[in-house]
């Protein structure tokens, strides 16, 4: 049998899932408790994401780090609230996903090394989303790229409107960053002014984030150090790709959304499940080194 793919399941603080490719030198670190996050994700010799150790172990604290999981919406709620069919529910940023525990399906090594979470909705969950669902993603690591393989699946009687998204944080000291991207115009939330994108964003300084407004093409790919170029390539269903980051913190975040921050409340790009129904898509990081990617 080969020992290229391994899979390993561990208990530390949490129980942790390690994917490890060892040719391309790359592994992947989840944590199901803390809302079936990637925390850590090494590719082909590079570290990629940003992990704040402490708010990763405190489990009443929102994680800084990792790639979280955005469900059913990516970003904020006007006064975090809404209405739904007459009734005012609140929820908390980026949705219900990330704070509750997922469940291990199975785990496979052969040909790749990857694991399937399951998140279902519970009575917490519909406090906040009033709603029956089931997410399945699965996460694999094969030829020094990770693939997140994403269904969203209504298991209520009415149509689930949801914007899922990503939130990863990439380990970086430069917050003046080159993103490769045919989008034109980008919303910056720190003046709500629409501004033309024109190849660069500097972040240092801005506390809020900016949004992508109309990338055509499903990818994105950036410097993050001298050494490495990432890319990322998702479904065409994630519409907008926001760019944030904090002063004095190394890391940038670069997160697909399937729609800007408040949809619920204005409802103008939701996607709907329908009943019964499931809605898939996918999301790949890969990189390379700098000198490789400007050949290609």
């Amino acid at each position: 049998m080969s020992t290229n793919y391994r899979v390993a399941i561990y208990k530390e603080q949490y129980t942790m899932v390690e994917l490890v490719e060892e040719d391309s030198r790359s592994s992947v670190t989840i944590c199901p408790e803390r809302g079936g996050i990637a925390i850590q994700c090494r590719l082909n010799g590079y570290e990629l994401f940003y992990l704040d150790k402490e708010t990763f172990l405190d489990p009443e604290a929102n994680i800084r780090g990792g790639n979280p999981v955005l469900f059913p919406i990516s970003g904020q709620l006007e006064d975090g609230q809404y209405e739904w069919n007459g009734t005012t529910y609140t929820m908390k940023n980026h949705g219900v996903a990330r704070t509750e525990p997922w469940e291990i399906v199975e785990t496979s090594f052969d040909g790749r090394a990857s694991v399937t979470l399951k998140l279902t909705s519970s009575a917490k969950t519909k406090e906040q989303f009033p709603f029956d669902f089931e997410l399945l993603f699965t996460y694999t690591l094969r030829g020094g790229e990770l693939l997140i393989e994403q269904q969203y699946r209504n298991l209520s009687d009415t149509p689930m409107p949801m914007y899922p998204g990503f939130h990863p944080y990439f380990a970086t000291n430069e917050k003046n960053i080159a993103y490769k991207t045919d989008a034109t115009r980008y919303l910056d939330y720190n003046d709500m002014i629409e501004k033309k994108y024109e190849g660069a964003l500097n972040l240092e300084g801005m506390k809020e984030s900016a949004a992508l407004l109309d990338p055509v093409k499903p990818e994105i790919s950036f410097e993050l150090s001298d050494a490495v170029n990432v890319r990322m390539k998702y479904s065409d269903l994630f519409k907008t790709v926001v760019l944030w980051s904090v002063d004095g913190k190394p890391f940038v975040c670069v997160e697909p959304w399937m729609a800007l921050t408040g949809e619920l409340n204005r409802r103008d790009e939701l996607v709907f499940v329908e009943p019964g129904d499931a809605v898939e898509a996918e999301l790949t990081f890969s990189c390379e080194p700098r000198s490789a990617a400007k050949t290609n």
